[in-house]
């Protein structure tokens, strides 16, 4: 079945299963490999990218569900929240084993751009299923309250 999805403002007609989930179509069809696997549940939030801004589960949504909507991997996070979210992960050092950080970072920014001045809970509320093995939830937290001084102060991210 010929199914099209626009991603990272490319748009790209797939021969895939309407019924494919989005994650397989990113990376076995489209090579965007930044999105990652973990649960296959939308428990662990490995495999979050943006669909019309929203952090969304690729590994439970279909690809059909996905057509005629703008699809962001980390790749293509290009926004101001990204940028501001990607420099404060450097800065604090957020990373560890890095696996869940692509998800991470997406639903980090696509927090920033709907609340630009969250607050612990409203962090807490939106990371929430993005699972970190390394346990760097402090240090996740401080970088999204630097992105958004960043942002609040208009301080262009390199």
């Amino acid at each position: 079945m010929s199914i099209t999805l626009t991603v990272n403002g490319d748009t790209r007609e797939l021969d895939i299963d309407a019924d494919m989930p989005l994650l397989w179509a990113i990376r076995d069809h489209l090579k965007l490999t930044g999105t990652k696997f973990g649960c296959g549940m939308a428990l662990c939030g490995a495999c979050t990218v943006h669909i019309d801004g929203q952090a969304t589960r690729s590994c439970v949504t279909p690809v059909s569900a996905a057509q005629g909507r703008k699809i962001t991997t980390i790749e293509g996070l290009a926004t101001p929240a990204g940028h501001a979210v990607q420099e404060a992960w450097i800065a604090l050092n957020v990373p560890q084993c890095g696996y869940c950080q692509s998800g991470q970072i997406m639903s980090a920014a696509a927090l920033l751009a709907s609340n630009p001045k969250p607050a612990d809970t409203d962090i807490d509320a939106a990371m929430t299923g993005n699972i970190c093995r390394c346990a760097t939830y402090v240090r996740i937290r401080g970088a999204i309250h630097q992105a958004a001084e960043t942002l609040a102060a208009g301080t262009p991210a390199p």
